[in-house]
Protein backbone atom coordinates (compact mmCIF):
# COMPACT_ATOMS: atom_id res chain seq x y z
CA UNK A 1 0.00 0.00 0.00
CA UNK A 2 1.54 3.19 -0.95
CA UNK A 3 0.30 6.06 1.55
CA UNK A 4 1.28 9.66 1.32
CA UNK A 5 1.66 11.93 4.89
CA UNK A 6 1.49 15.55 5.19
CA UNK A 7 4.26 16.70 7.66
CA UNK A 8 4.64 19.82 8.96
CA UNK A 9 8.04 20.71 8.44
CA UNK A 10 8.96 21.01 12.31
CA UNK A 11 7.52 17.37 12.44
CA UNK A 12 9.42 16.24 9.33
CA UNK A 13 12.88 18.09 10.38
CA UNK A 14 12.37 16.25 14.20
CA UNK A 15 12.10 12.68 12.06
CA UNK A 16 14.64 13.16 10.10
CA UNK A 17 17.14 14.36 13.28
CA UNK A 18 15.79 11.04 15.02
CA UNK A 19 16.63 8.96 11.34
CA UNK A 20 20.19 10.06 11.26
CA UNK A 21 21.16 9.10 15.37
CA UNK A 22 19.23 5.79 15.11
CA UNK A 23 20.60 5.77 11.26
CA UNK A 24 17.63 4.89 9.82
CA UNK A 25 15.53 5.81 7.47
CA UNK A 26 12.70 8.43 7.98
CA UNK A 27 10.40 6.24 6.45
CA UNK A 28 11.54 3.11 9.11
CA UNK A 29 10.89 6.12 11.75
CA UNK A 30 7.79 6.68 10.13
CA UNK A 31 6.21 2.87 10.13
CA UNK A 32 7.69 2.00 13.24
CA UNK A 33 5.54 4.92 15.07
CA UNK A 34 2.29 4.37 13.24
CA UNK A 35 3.05 0.77 14.13
CA UNK A 36 3.29 1.09 17.70
CA UNK A 37 0.32 3.60 17.55
CA UNK A 38 -1.90 0.71 16.07
CA UNK A 39 -1.18 -2.10 18.83
CA UNK A 40 -1.63 0.24 21.07
CA UNK A 41 -4.79 1.69 19.99
CA UNK A 42 -5.44 -1.77 19.18
CA UNK A 43 -5.10 -3.24 22.95
CA UNK A 44 -6.90 -0.06 24.41
CA UNK A 45 -9.55 -1.08 22.04
CA UNK A 46 -9.95 -4.53 23.89
CA UNK A 47 -9.56 -3.21 26.86
CA UNK A 48 -12.46 -1.57 26.86
CA UNK A 49 -14.59 -4.02 25.19
CA UNK A 50 -13.75 -6.20 28.19
CA UNK A 51 -14.74 -3.34 30.53
CA UNK A 52 -17.96 -3.24 28.50
CA UNK A 53 -18.51 -7.13 28.77
CA UNK A 54 -17.61 -7.29 32.17
CA UNK A 55 -19.95 -4.32 33.10
CA UNK A 56 -22.83 -5.88 30.79
CA UNK A 57 -22.40 -9.04 32.84
CA UNK A 58 -22.44 -7.48 36.54
CA UNK A 59 -25.61 -5.83 35.10
CA UNK A 60 -27.00 -9.21 34.19
CA UNK A 61 -25.91 -11.21 37.33
CA UNK A 62 -25.20 -8.60 39.78
CA UNK A 63 -22.00 -11.29 40.66
CA UNK A 64 -18.82 -9.19 41.14
CA UNK A 65 -15.80 -9.04 43.82
CA UNK A 66 -14.99 -5.54 45.97
CA UNK A 67 -11.92 -4.17 45.83
CA UNK A 68 -11.08 -4.88 49.48
CA UNK A 69 -11.56 -8.12 48.48
CA UNK A 70 -9.57 -8.09 45.39
CA UNK A 71 -6.93 -6.08 47.38
CA UNK A 72 -5.99 -8.79 49.63
CA UNK A 73 -5.87 -11.48 47.29
CA UNK A 74 -3.31 -8.54 45.42
CA UNK A 75 -1.34 -8.39 48.43
CA UNK A 76 -0.74 -12.25 49.03
CA UNK A 77 0.78 -12.66 45.23
CA UNK A 78 4.47 -13.77 45.75
CA UNK A 79 4.05 -14.42 49.27
CA UNK A 80 4.35 -17.95 50.61
CA UNK A 81 0.31 -17.66 51.69
CA UNK A 82 -0.13 -16.25 48.03
CA UNK A 83 -4.16 -17.08 47.97
CA UNK A 84 -6.74 -18.44 45.24
CA UNK A 85 -8.58 -16.18 43.19
CA UNK A 86 -11.82 -15.40 45.30
CA UNK A 87 -15.43 -16.28 44.35
CA UNK A 88 -17.71 -13.69 42.77
CA UNK A 89 -20.94 -12.94 45.17
CA UNK A 90 -24.06 -10.90 44.70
Amino acid sequence: MITSIKLDDNLASRIRRLAELRRRSAHWIMREAIRDYVVREEARESFRQEALASWSAFQDTGRHLTGEEVQAWLTSWGSDAEAEPPECHE
